[in-house]
């Protein structure tokens, strides 16, 4: 049996039998997950894709909140 490596994204079926992930920290606790499910893998692994190239993405605050706590 293999180790799973952590951060790492996690892709599996739901009840639904549709595709979907989990990104999960190096502690494991799950930070993000797939907002829908898919009826192919490989459209399941384009999104995680899309969310690796995303990484150097601008991080939007609006201007109200930018004292915020």
């Amino acid at each position: 049996m293999t180790t799973r490596p952590y951060p790492s994204y996690w892709m599996y079926k739901d009840n639904r039998g549709e595709w979907r992930w989990t990104y999960e920290a190096s502690n494991g606790e799950t930070i993000a997950v797939s907002s829908e499910g898919y009826k192919r893998r490989v459209d399941c692994r384009r999104s995680i894709e899309i969310m690796q190239a995303s990484g150097s993405s601008p991080v939007w605050l609006p201007a109200d909140l930018a004292d915020a706590a």
